[in-house]
């Protein structure tokens, strides 16, 4: 089964590719598609996955699967949340258009990681979660899509420890690992992350709601 995967970002695919390894379906990224990012105007993370999964769907003419993520930080109000991607703005708008993605992808996690350790300069309660949600559906109007949850507990550093991942990953810690996500291989990532945690609980709906083997 051919699902399109509602992202632009490379990593997050290479990620869900593992994650689903050996389920009988074929990730495609969005953009080998010709199908543009879709608007994420809402306040939770299962309201935008559900948007990126219809829009992809709709546009692609396949079932579709959207993953909204992000960091939580308790003393932040539970920011920067659906907006951790763009939480210091969106990318400039100056950058030449030889710049590729990726690079202005890097660019913009950096501006993200600064002003988060802005915001949370002498702040004592530095706990924190990382939310994944995934979103699947069969069809643009799909009256049954499939949600998942993942939750991983952390807190955050006040500077970065790690070259690993990507997005916040080097200055989420995880008291249990002794870690940085940034410092943990891909393989104990895709193990124990929360869009891993999201990813297996999709799976069993997967196998239960569509039959997929």
């Amino acid at each position: 089964m051919k699902l399109v995967l509602a992202s632009n970002n490379a990593k997050k695919l290479s990620e869900l590719k593992s994650l689903f390894a050996g389920l009988a379906i074929e990730l495609l990224a969005q953009s080998t598609l010709g199908i543009d990012e879709a608007e994420e105007p809402h306040a939770s993370f299962v309201e935008n996955a559900l948007a990126k999964a219809r829009h992809a769907a709709r546009a692609g003419g396949l079932a579709a699967i959207a993953d909204d993520s992000g960091l939580c930080v308790a003393s932040l109000g539970g920011a920067p949340g659906v907006h951790s991607a763009v939480y210091a703005g969106a990318p400039v708008a100056s950058h030449p258009p030889t710049v590729d993605r990726e690079s202005l992808r890097r660019a913009q996690d950096a501006a993200n990681n600064a002003l988060l350790l802005e915001r949370l300069h002498g702040v004592a309660d530095r706990s924190a979660r990382f939310v994944s949600t995934l979103v699947a559906v069969r069809h643009a109007d799909d009256p049954e899509p499939l949600i998942a949850f993942g939750r991983w507990e952390a807190r955050v550093l006040e500077a970065p420890r790690g070259e690993g991942g990507f997005g916040y990953d080097p200055l989420v810690w995880i008291e249990t690992l002794g870690a940085s996500v940034a410092e943990l291989d891909a393989a104990q990532k895709n193990r124990l992350s929360h869009r891993a945690l999201a990813a297996a609980e999709m799976r069993v709906l997967m196998r239960a709601a569509w039959q997929l083997g």
